[in-house]
């Protein structure tokens, strides 16, 4: 194997440097920025974790309450009073549901 003799520096914010160790999922982010930028396949260290389809159904109908919250933003200008509590209401609510399905998800 040829010896690597070559060296590229890059600056980043610590927010970017960051997020690259996060997504480089523990392999040394040098080399998982070589394989990403040579084509190659990167490599796991870890499993990918397996998810239940219930929680998969849950999270699915938390996405579309949040669309929904979206499109009524979208369309219009202006909210009225009601309107602005009805949807902090859902945002609470979507806020409960995803703190109840971590806690019954965290260990497993």
């Amino acid at each position: 194997m040829e010896k690597r003799t070559k060296e590229i520096k890059i600056r980043m914010t610590e927010t970017e440097h960051q997020r690259l160790l996060e997504r480089c999922d523990r392999l040394h982010l040098a080399e998982w920025l070589r394989q990403l930028g040579l084509g190659e396949q990167t490599s796991r260290k870890r499993p990918v974790p397996e998810v239940a389809p219930e929680l998969l159904r849950q999270i699915s109908g938390m996405g579309n309450n949040l669309n929904q919250i979206a499109r009524r933003l979208n369309q219009s200008d202006s909210l009225t009073p009601s309107e602005r509590v009805s949807l902090l209401s859902l945002l609470n609510s979507l806020d409960r549901q995803l703190g109840e399905l971590l806690e019954q998800h965290r260990d497993r």
